[in-house]
């Protein structure tokens, strides 16, 4: 919702942790010239009944995803944050096993987990994210900014 409010992607503390992962600040996170952030929808879709993020709905990335990606040109990186991400670019379904299987898609996409904090418990059973592939993701991102 704060961010939904804001009109800022990623400006909480996801965006905090995923400017983290990356090592990057926030004004070269937001720099449009260097980084696209191409959400998979275009609004806040609300909550369930247990207070969850909806899903952002289907046709926000069928209508305008693709068209998006092509207008970029030549992407160098591209960094598949959460499930609904990898599910669009790569048709996996299991945030898990795709993230762990992140060495098969680099250099050109990094599939993450959300940096939510609901994913925190995520990230202290999987400690080969932190000790393997944030270093990976870390240098991919400095080269190509650099």
């Amino acid at each position: 919702m704060r961010v939904h409010q804001s009109g800022i992607p990623f400006d909480d503390p996801s965006g905090d942790r995923l400017r983290d992962w990356m090592g990057v600040d926030r004004d070269t996170f937001y720099d449009r010239d260097r980084i696209a952030i191409v959400p998979m929808a275009f609004c806040f879709p609300g909550y369930d009944a247990k207070g969850s993020d909806l899903p952002p709905p289907p046709i926000c990335a069928k209508t305008w995803r693709s068209r998006i990606l092509d207008s970029l040109g030549t992407v160098r990186l591209t960094l598949l944050v959460g499930g609904h991400a990898q599910r669009w670019h790569l048709g996996t379904r299991n945030v898990t096993e795709t993230v762990a299987d992140w060495r098969t898609h680099v250099p050109a996409s990094i599939p993450l987990p959300h940096p939510s904090w609901r994913n925190t418990a995520w990230l202290k059973k999987n400690p080969w994210f932190d000790a393997d592939l944030l270093p990976v993701l870390r240098a991919r991102v400095a080269e190509v900014l650099g």
